[in-house]
């Protein structure tokens, strides 16, 4: 997933996005609340994680902002007030779910994947296309029940394709669902990587255009 934290004391998140990266996903970091819609402005995130407390705009204000100029991404808010009315007051302008600080990065992903599956509407854990199988929960991929090992580049491209099966997605749609703002990359970056992705996946047992190419377009998977 693509996700924009958006919290104001950088020893809350630097960590938290180093976990989350660490769990496969894209983070960027704006720490104000005018800093942050002007980045749910730029690019299609799939999760806001959303702090209460912030300067310029709040997180409230921020989640009215974004759910009245029709925005449906998903916002997950970050708070250490825990009283039944901040709940109701976060969750009333938009917010999708709530967690209370300090909390364990465990519950954190589980809240993360809970809410993918929601949008989604994946009620299996494990996506599958075919013999490939690739378990968000574990952040596992196997061909054939054999083990696929991949780089978490690998695994967050491969996932893309998985969620969205019969869409042909191009190198920029790809650089802008997976790479953040301070990292460097250009579409060779995309090829370079679909074509390693495709090695792995045949030296498992899965077919040459498992990852096909759309000349002119982009990449999908092949149809089963």
């Amino acid at each position: 997933m693509r996700i924009l934290l958006v919290e104001d004391d950088a020893r809350i998140a630097s960590p938290l996005a180093e976990d989350l990266r660490h769990q496969n996903h894209a983070v960027d970091i704006a720490d104000d609340g005018i800093a942050g819609w002007e980045c749910a402005q730029t690019v299609p995130y799939d999760l806001i994680l959303l702090d209460l407390m912030l300067p310029r705009l709040n997180g409230i204000e921020l989640c009215q902002r974004l759910r009245s100029a029709g925005s449906k991404t998903l916002i997950l808010m970050l708070t250490a007030r825990d009283t039944t009315h901040d709940k109701i007051v976060g969750l009333d302008a938009g917010a999708d779910d709530y967690l209370v600080k300090p909390f364990e990065i465990e519950e954190l992903a589980a809240r993360i994947r809970a809410l993918s599956r929601r949008t989604q509407d994946l009620h299996q854990s494990i996506l599958t296309h075919g013999s490939l199988q690739l378990n968000p929960g574990t952040c596992t991929v196997t061909y054939a029940e054999k083990p696929v090992s991949l780089t978490s580049r690998e695994y967050m491209i491969l996932e893309c394709f998985l969620r969205n099966p019969t869409q042909v997605l191009t190198r920029s749609a790809l650089l802008d669902k997976l790479w953040e703002f301070d990292q460097v990359s250009g579409e060779q970056t995309i090829k370079t990587h679909i074509t390693n992705l495709r090695r792995k996946l045949k030296e498992a047992g899965g077919p040459e255009d498992l990852i096909e190419t759309v000349y002119g377009m982009g990449y999908r998977l092949h149809r089963v």
